[in-house]
């Protein structure tokens, strides 16, 4: 599963960006990944935070179904059966 990012919006920096940037006194190796539009921005920013929704809620219902005891774990297939009762 690819993992979502919150953090899509600055740039990953190497190792010698980092250490230039210590003699960066006037901000000149501030960088950010930017968008065309402003639409695009918030589109890929709201998709980003539901995407990591969703992985919090695959990740909750994992927890929670490995808390259960054996046996008492309810299967897809088991909620069909009693749906199309």
């Amino acid at each position: 599963m690819n993992k979502a990012r919150s953090d899509f919006l600055f740039a990953t920096p190497t190792f010698i960006y980092g250490a230039a940037r210590v003699l960066d006194l006037y901000g000149v190796f501030d960088a950010y990944n930017s968008s065309s539009t402003d639409y695009e921005a918030d589109y890929k920013a709201l998709w980003s935070d539901w995407s990591i929704v969703g992985q919090d809620i695959c990740s909750a219902m994992k927890q929670f179904e490995h808390s259960l005891p054996p046996g008492n774990v309810v299967r897809d297939d088991e909620l069909r059966k009693a749906d199309s009762k």
